[in-house]
């Protein structure tokens, strides 16, 4: 198993930026694909980026590409989300998630672990 533990959220104004971190610990973290996911009040939890074990492969939602990059360190057992060009509708619970694969998948039920969430508002 892994333990995951978001951080990095918070308050901040549309056109600015925010870097998450999900801090991994447990099995090796190196073994597991990582993902971002979102959740607005009301909505469904949707794919934010992905990128696997090595961290050669990378996917954005369409709607963050351009504006978020997600990267790993793997010595520090870390992932990143760089959010630039904030906007509001990007406001919502974001969560760092884990599955034990190679591949990167935007489906939800595909990983199979998660962390508590870490909240981004983005005020206009």
């Amino acid at each position: 198993q892994v333990q995951l533990v978001e951080s990095g959220g918070g308050l901040v104004q549309a056109g600015g930026s925010l870097r998450l971190s999900c801090a991994g610990s447990g099995r090796p973290f190196s073994t597991y694909t990582m993902a971002w996911f979102r959740q607005a009040p009301g909505k469904a939890r949707e794919f934010v980026a992905a990128i696997n074990w090595r961290g050669g492969t990378t996917d954005y939602a369409d709607s963050d590409k351009g504006r978020f990059t997600i990267s790993r360190d793997n010595a520090k057992n870390t992932v990143y989300l760089q959010m630039n060009s904030l906007k509001p509708e990007d406001t919502a619970v974001y969560y760092c998630a884990a599955r034990s694969s190679v591949l990167t998948t935007r489906v939800v039920d595909q990983y199979d672990y998660w962390g508590q969430g870490t909240q981004v508002t983005v005020s206009s």
